[in-house]
């Protein structure tokens, strides 16, 4: 009989109650701030942690789940009964995850050979952030929940991963300057003249898709992109961080002009939010 676990890492953003309802396994990344070490999404939530970003000396660092975390996730699904494990990790470009769950794969396996016929490991490189395969990794464990096989499972949390867009607008610099997503000459520059990069994901990089000259630009900005490219009837989502007003007035912009609800708004993931910094908004949609 088959049966299918579903996994991913923290920085998918998934919020705890869809975590819980859909036996999402989450393992965390480390986050460096001040030298003090804090599992993501575990020992922080965003809103504690944007008043360490704000406040801390350095940039805060992170790092990939060790392979010991992989390797217990492997041991106690196997163990457990599983006969598939499909785990979704953070862009393979922007961190060692993905490279971390493969290599502990194979010497899980070197560990336990009996294990191998009875336990199929997936690996999926999300070569993205956020709910960009979050979301997937949603829809994936339920198809698995009602049954579904293996393949189908794979196949929808890929295509999610491979058609959905993120524009994050980061309405203060600051922070997009230090982690290099815009260059230091470009973000003084842009601080200057008022200019808010629009900066998107594409095959696992960074790019900046437009600049709205003025904040006030940004959600009539972010609401014409998404009513040009995003496919329509599928869910899309908002991220916010400190500034409420501009969260406010996305959620406005959208009760006016898109032809359904939002499918949910969250704050953005701590490891986002030191690439972004805090004080952002942002669209998800599929195209």
């Amino acid at each position: 009989m088959t049966k299918i676990r579903v996994s991913t890492d923290s920085t998918a953003d998934i919020p705890a109650e869809l975590v819980k309802a859909l036996q999402i396994s989450v393992l965390p990344l480390t986050i460096v701030v001040d030298g003090k070490e804090y599992l993501d999404g575990v020992d922080l939530e965003p809103a504690e942690f944007y008043k360490l970003l704000e406040t801390s000396s350095e940039i805060p660092a992170t790092s990939q789940v060790s392979t010991q975390r992989y390797s217990k996730l492997y041991y106690e699904t196997w163990k457990a009964g599983y006969t598939h494990l499909i785990h979704t990790s953070i862009n393979s470009k922007g961190s060692g995850t993905y490279q971390a769950a493969v290599l502990s794969r194979e010497l899980f396996f070197e560990e336990y050979p009996e294990a191998k016929q009875q336990l199929q490991i997936e690996l999926i490189d999300s070569l993205t952030y956020s709910m960009l395969y979050g979301w997937g990794v949603v829809e994936g464990a339920r198809l698995a929940l009602d049954g579904a096989k293996p393949q189908q499972v794979v196949d929808a949390i890929t295509d999610w991963c491979r058609n959905s867009r993120a524009v994050f607008v980061p309405l203060n610099l600051k922070f997009v300057r230090k982690s290099g997503r815009v260059s230091a000459a470009a973000a003084f520059v842009g601080d200057a003249m008022g200019l808010k990069p629009a900066i998107t994901f594409e095959n696992g990089e960074s790019k900046v898709l437009t600049k709205f000259r003025g904040e006030k630009k940004v959600v009539p900005g972010l609401i014409d992109m998404m009513q040009k490219e995003r496919k329509p009837g599928t869910p899309y989502f908002l991220v916010y961080g400190t500034n409420q007003e501009q969260y406010e007035n996305l959620q406005l912009a959208c009760a006016e002009q898109m032809e359904q609800a939002p499918q949910l708004s969250y704050s953005v993931g701590n490891i986002i939010s030191i690439n972004t910094g805090p004080n952002m908004i942002a669209v998800i949609y599929r195209r």
